[in-house]
């Protein structure tokens, strides 16, 4: 059972209770790998919870960078929020189309911006629609709001200070991806990138942290799976995935168990894979 929390995880019974809260903005940050072949946008068109707007990865995002869905620039990000009619003084609400997947890491992107009155859905759409919750098919209406943002560069990580990281081994490096792809078994989904994992890292599967349901572990559960990879958590963390999106699932787990020295490489391994100056290792942690 979810304990609702505004600044991080939120069930659908506390959602759809506060439902039509003035100040309450739900945001479908549905985003899939190519190879899954589904249409987020699509997805949202069909159907999505009342009130719902949709924050699209891919282009809220750096499109200065060469890599996937790189964190936006302050502005690009207060531009397209009030576009979309979120800001100062809302209490935000994420979701995404696949349970638990990308929508903490649209709750990152908001902590990175300094907003903090932002959760995740637990269960996503999935567990809103098996309980039989209202859904509708239609845009809302939206009005311009003004927005503050102050960036917290805390919590994002380039590829040289992951590299400084994993050279002094001050700070636990967590791999969110599955477990043949860290040990560098299986192909990685984006070509030309190379197998294996930061040295030093450790490998915590995103699913590992779900239900059979898709919904979160309990906190003691997510600790327990921490210890059981090997992570020291008295050592600041690391989030790191394939490019970015399944990292912030880390990072909301380590959020729920009160562990608040965490940051995210942005880059994750679509950067790291693709620089052959830059060590990797294979096998396990």
């Amino acid at each position: 059972m979810t304990m609702d929390d505004p600044k991080t995880l939120v069930s659908t019974d506390w959602l759809e209770a506060h439902l039509k809260d003035p100040d309450l903005r739900i945001l479908d940050a549905s985003w899939f790998l190519p190879q899954m072949g589904m249409d987020a946008k699509a997805g949202y068109a069909a159907k999505h919870i009342p009130g719902a707007r949709f924050f699209d990865i891919d282009e809220i995002s750096d499109n200065r960078s060469a890599l996937p869905h790189m964190a936006p620039p302050v502005e690009k990000f207060i531009s397209r929020m009030r576009a979309m009619g979120v800001g100062d003084g809302h209490q935000v609400v994420i979701y995404d189309q696949h349970s638990v997947f990308s929508a903490p890491r649209v709750w990152w992107t908001f902590r990175l911006m300094g907003k903090t009155d932002v959760a995740v859905l637990d269960g996503g759409l999935p567990k809103w629609e098996a309980e039989g919750r209202p859904l509708e098919d239609l845009p809302p209406m939206v009005r311009d709001r003004h927005m503050t943002v102050q960036r917290q560069s805390g919590l994002v990580k380039d590829v040289t200070q992951v590299a400084h990281a994993s050279k002094l081994g001050d700070h636990e490096i967590i791999d969110a991806r599955p477990a043949e792809r860290f040990r560098g078994e299986a192909e990685e989904p984006r070509p030309h990138l190379r197998k294996g994992h930061i040295p030093g890292s450790k490998n915590v599967p995103w699913s590992d942290l779900l239900t059979a349901e898709g919904t979160m572990k309990s906190p003691d559960e997510l600790r327990a799976i921490f210890k059981a990879a090997g992570v020291d958590l008295d050592k600041p963390a690391i989030t790191t995935c394939g490019s970015g999106v399944s990292a912030g699932i880390l990072a909301l787990a380590l959020e729920l168990i009160g562990k608040s020295d965490w940051a995210l490489y942005d880059g994750s391994w679509a950067e790291w894979g693709m620089y052959n100056d830059l060590r990797v290792a294979t096998g396990e942690a």
